[in-house]
């Protein structure tokens, strides 16, 4: 990785940590009673061991001659401790178990949720720069993966120091000369760790980048399912599909057996130190030195094998942590992101007093590194109530000049000016409240056609919806349905055709009586005769005060606007009515001709 990638790497991961304490609230008690119970179940659980050692040394004396005390009672008393001890550390255990299950599920709730309202005041450009199929993976894999290393800091990170410094002191306690193995083992298993996180790390970042690539072709696929279908194009996506889907399996089993390794290798260790213990145990015992007997062994045995257990999963948190770290810097980065439009400047007390709409001299561009602008010198009046049509070639940016209006992206030179004053004076609350805008992609949501034409007014009555429906020529066809307006429309709203969308997305707006109303080509799907209905109603006097901006491939959609604007390769080629464009603008009357000779040839 490069030297500057590292540092906004750092920065990211560094902008993640900052927050994950506030993602705790509202589950602070259980985050702090978990290690309490895991401390408390691993002072129970070290006294097992010990206890155990009791019995076997019990069972030795028993065929002592020396011996003088009661076997049974004493063995009976024995056995019951021991069982005491574990009835106990297991109700501690669960208890511990589950305020971290509760604890950690409501930090990845938090964490989503953060997430989610950190997309939701993102602007296009950030949108765009982070990409939908990456914010996607963010709030699933990413938090999952965070998620899982809050739940092993608040249970084994504490458990696993703890208990391997105690089992440690325990053992000394039983054997000094017998502890030694534990000294031979532990660089092994700190080396073997090291070794795998070195090699891991790399490939569970580009696993991360290529699940954001698998997501995107999951994503396209699933939206454009009928293109797909309509173009006979299912193998073309199962192949593409299958190589997403392939490269990150790949990956992840490359990154699976690095740390399959682990397992067998930490295990052979922990054996050995087993044999070297019972081998150099049983010498001392039959030697008598230190006084030790055959039950010291086994509980020894036991106390070094948790030490050895404690310290892999000590190390193994480690790991888990710098593999995650590409996670939580992946998620750093959208809490990092400032959004590139604002309205923390704004006046919450201005409101938008009409409809009137200017560009001064605005100059835009998408990638600020480009040089060339997607939009040059744009001067336009709008006066209130009027009517303007935007006509041009596709990729002439007539879409990307109305998005400038509602601030959907904001100006790199110049100034939009809404009701006499500059966009970015307003609050988003106050500019939005007033425009209504319908985009090329109709967005229709999971609900019934009332649900959704309501989303311009929430609290709109049965009977403004109707009018608005009745508007925008969606009344008769929601009428034909079973359930009328409360039918569901399924995700997307794919139970309807692409002209019913249209028309529903157009009553949404209507509903909203803002006071400028903007169509980006939003009747391409519906008839002539439809299209001239709904100009028709946009006529009406419920509509009239309305400054209404339409964007449209075909003339006929404009031919009756107050004035029209043609576009042309980001500037403003000419303006005028449909007579006088018809007579001095070339593009305009070129795009007319060919129109009238398609109808003609029809």
């Amino acid at each position: 990785m490069k030297k500057k990638e590292k540092k906004i790497d750092k920065r990211h991961t560094r902008a993640a940590w900052k927050r994950f304490f506030g993602y705790t609230k509202g589950y602070r008690f259980l985050t702090l009673l978990c290690p309490v119970m895991v401390l408390l179940d691993v002072i129970i659980e070290l006294q097992i061991p010990k206890e155990m050692g009791e019995v076997i040394n019990l069972i030795y004396k028993m065929n002592d001659p020396e011996y003088t005390g009661n076997f049974t009672s004493e063995l009976t008393k024995q056995l019951l401790t021991v069982l005491s001890l574990c009835a106990v550390t297991l109700l501690i255990g669960y208890i511990a178990s589950r305020c971290s299950a509760i604890s950690s599920m409501g930090f990845g709730a938090n964490l989503r949720r953060e997430l989610f309202n950190k997309t939701q005041s993102l602007s296009f450009e950030n949108i765009d720069k982070l990409k939908i199929s990456s914010l996607i993976t963010r709030m699933t894999s990413d938090v999952s993966s965070v998620q899982g290393v809050y739940s092993n800091m608040i249970v084994t990170f504490v458990r696993g120091p703890f208990m391997l410094i105690s089992a440690l002191v325990f053992a000394l306690d039983i054997s000094k000369k017998l502890t030694s193995v534990f000294w031979v083992a532990l660089p092994v298993i700190i080396i073997t760790l090291a070794v795998m996180a070195f090699l891991a790390v790399p490939i569970v970042k580009e696993s991360l980048k290529k699940t954001d690539e698998f997501n995107g072709v999951l994503r396209g696929n699933i939206n454009g399912i009928r293109v797909v279908k309509a173009f006979v194009r299912e193998e073309h996506e199962k192949q593409k599909f299958d190589k997403a889907n392939t490269a990150v399996m790949k990956l992840s089993e490359k990154s699976q057996k690095i740390t399959l390794y682990i397992t067998p290798i930490i295990s052979l260790v922990i054996y050995g130190c087993m044999v070297a213990a019972l081998w150099i145990g049983s010498d001392i015992i039959i030697t008598g030195e230190e006084g030790l007997e055959v039950g010291d062994l086994t509980a020894f045995i036991t106390y070094i094998t948790q030490v050895l257990t404690s310290l892999m999963t000590v190390l193994l948190i480690f790991l888990s942590v710098i593999m995650a770290r590409a996670s939580i810097a992946r998620i750093g980065e959208v809490f990092f992101e400032e959004p590139t439009v604002t309205d923390k400047d704004a006046d919450p007390s201005l409101t938008v007093e009409s409809g009137s709409i200017e560009f001064r001299d605005v100059c835009f561009r998408y990638n600020k590194e480009s040089d060339k602008n997607i939009l040059n010198n744009i001067n336009l009046q709008i006066i209130p109530g009027e009517t303007v049509g935007i006509i041009g070639s596709t990729g002439s940016a007539k879409s990307t000049l109305v998005q400038l209006i509602p601030r959907l992206y904001d100006t790199d030179e110049g100034q939009v000016l809404v009701g006499g004053r500059d966009v970015r004076d307003y609050t988003f609350e106050n500019l939005r409240g007033a425009i209504s805008f319908v985009p090329q992609q109709n967005t229709l949501f999971s609900g019934s056609v009332k649900e959704n034409i309501r989303w311009g007014k929430p609290d709109a009555t049965d009977e403004e919806i109707e009018a608005a429906a009745k508007a925008a020529q969606a009344h008769e066809f929601i009428e034909g349905f079973e359930k009328g307006y409360d039918t569901e429309l399924g995700q997307g709203g794919n139970t309807v055709s692409g002209g019913q969308r249209q028309r529903l997305c157009i009553a949404r707006a209507l509903l909203k009586k803002p006071q400028i109303l903007i169509f980006d080509d939003s009747t391409s799907a519906v008839d002539t005769a439809t299209d001239a209905k709904i100009k028709s109603a946009l006529r009406g006097d419920e509509f009239s005060g309305i400054t209404k901006i339409i964007i449209a491939q075909r003339i006929t959609s404009i031919m009756d606007a107050d004035r029209i604007v043609v576009i042309d390769d980001g500037r403003i080629d000419s303006i005028g009515t449909h007579d006088e464009l018809k007579r001095s603008s070339k593009i305009y009357s070129e795009i007319f001709v060919s129109q009238q000779e398609g109808v003609l040839a029809q």
